[in-house]
């Protein structure tokens, strides 16, 4: 190991940085965060760190670095284009054993800053001795998935706690017990969903009972998965699916998305196909409300969002009436995530002034739909669960006044390496269906912006057929 890894203690420190310019500027600012009193010398100052000085953030020394600079510093960071300068002030605080970091020079320094992810109080720093700044950066960004911004907010609850947890279990084996539940179970998933007094109260009631083995009734997390592309899961939705011990799952799921939860996790379908529903709907909520009371973190991940033709609604009311707590984290739906893979915008000035999501999943054929608003013009309209009615949707909107000419787009599987995008109008639409074989799920777009995806079209996971 070339360097030690250390936090180090500047609060009110008086701190100098040597240069003005962009990077000079990077470094007061991280100085100015840790709370040091930072000067900066430099004959010059650019943009960022003018605005610095107006804000009070940095003293400023107009002039050229000079012998001698250096020795009421606690912290030196040289950051000029001169590397004679660096070198002086490299040897200067060498001397005066004052801590230097001179930017892109390793060699010159005696501490490196890292690449850092601050959660403050929690920060995480990545530093690969100076090596590979950029691998840092990459390594830090990974990171940042995984870390939710929230963690501060938990570090500074458990913080204030420290002292009474310790005088109420004194034995080292009970409070790592206890804050291990506190920082996996229901507190912590409070302070992620932003309810800071839910999670306060919790912990105070969690400390009053002295229970050196806390226990807790189940939790369910109603998660969108999007339309099939992994890369589009939240950081919550991805960290909600790690910690689950049970997924009930959908079969609009895809695979690289299941490969993603938690491996031990158990795993119950509950797919609905048309006329076949694996679990109904109403056994599903029931599902979900037994495997809480059963003391489970369950994860209910559907493909999309759940509040948009997804029934998340009617799985949380049944949730909130058996007064099981929940969270809901929003996933890109289809019509959004499909049109964008396929490069046709919902919403143009040129051609489409509103947007309509309806599903196409018809009762009664025609009846169950309002045709009349539905085929406007100078609108786009998706519809979801439409392939089989493919041909029921284009003759009524062209009886209710949409031209026959109108564009029209079939996308199946958007968004995943399977994705086929056909581009037809309302005459034409359900023969490509048949011509091409094309199955569900599929979304159907009506509307003149169908006919930017000549144009728009960025996604090419494989030949398109137009």
């Amino acid at each position: 190991m070339k360097y030690l890894p250390i936090f180090y203690e500047i609060t009110d420190k008086p701190c100098v940085v040597i240069g003005g310019g962009g990077i000079a500027a990077r470094k007061a600012d991280l100085l100015h965060q840790a709370g040091a009193r930072v000067s900066v010398i430099s004959p010059e100052l650019g943009d960022e760190m003018s605005r610095f000085q107006q804000q009070g953030k940095i003293s400023w020394q107009q002039r050229n670095f000079e012998a001698g600079d250096l020795t009421d510093y606690f912290l030196v960071i040289a950051a000029t284009s001169d590397r004679r300068v660096n070198e002086q002030a490299a040897a200067e605080a060498l001397v005066l054993k004052i801590p230097c970091n001179v930017v892109d020079n390793p060699e010159l320094c005696s501490f490196i800053m890292p690449s850092i992810i601050n959660r403050d109080p929690v920060q995480i720093a990545v530093s690969t001795g100076g090596a590979s700044p950029v691998l840092a950066r990459l390594i830090r960004t990974n990171l940042e998935s995984c870390t939710p911004s929230a963690y501060g907010k938990l570090a500074k609850l458990v913080e204030k706690y420290r002292d009474r947890v310790k005088s109420t279990f004194p034995r080292v084996v009970e409070r790592r017990k206890f804050w291990e539940s506190i920082l996996e179970g229901p507190v912590a998933e409070h302070i992620f969903a932003g309810r800071n007094d839910d999670a306060r109260q919790l912990i105070e009631q969690l400390i009053d009972k002295a229970d050196s083995n806390p226990s807790y009734k189940g939790e369910v997390f109603l998660v969108g998965a999007g339309p099939g592309d992994p890369d589009l899961l939240t950081f919550r939705a991805l960290r909600l699916m790690q910690k689950a011990d049970v997924i009930v799952y959908d079969r609009l799921v895809s695979q690289p998305i299941m490969d993603l939860v938690r491996r031990d996790a158990e795993r119950i379908y509950a797919g609905k196909e048309r006329s076949h529903h694996a679990i109904p709907q109403e056994n599903i909520n029931q599902l979900l409300v037994r495997l809480a009371k059963e003391g489970k973190r369950v994860l209910r991940l559907k493909g999309g969002d759940n509040f948009i033709f997804g029934r998340g609604g009617e799985e949380i009311s049944e949730l909130i009436d058996e007064d099981i707590p929940f969270q809901v984290v929003p996933g890109i739906t289809a019509a959004s995530g499909c049109t964008t893979y396929a490069g046709i915008p919902l919403t143009h000035r040129d051609y489409a002034q509103a947007c309509i999501f309806v599903t196409g999943h018809l009762k009664d054929g025609s009846s169950d739909l309002n045709w009349d608003m539905l085929s406007h013009a100078n609108q786009t309209v998706v519809f979801y669960m439409g392939l089989v009615n493919v041909q029921s949707i284009c003759d009524s909107l062209k009886q209710h006044g949409r031209a026959a000419s109108t564009p029209a787009a079939l996308i199946e599987k958007g968004t995943t390496p399977e994705q086929r995008v056909f581009i037809g109008d309302l005459d034409t639409l359900p023969g490509l269906v048949n011509q091409n074989n094309v199955k569900a799920p599929t979304l159907i777009v009506v509307g003149e912006v169908v006919e930017l995806h000549k144009k728009l079209h960025w996604f090419k996971p494989g030949e398109e057929i137009k």
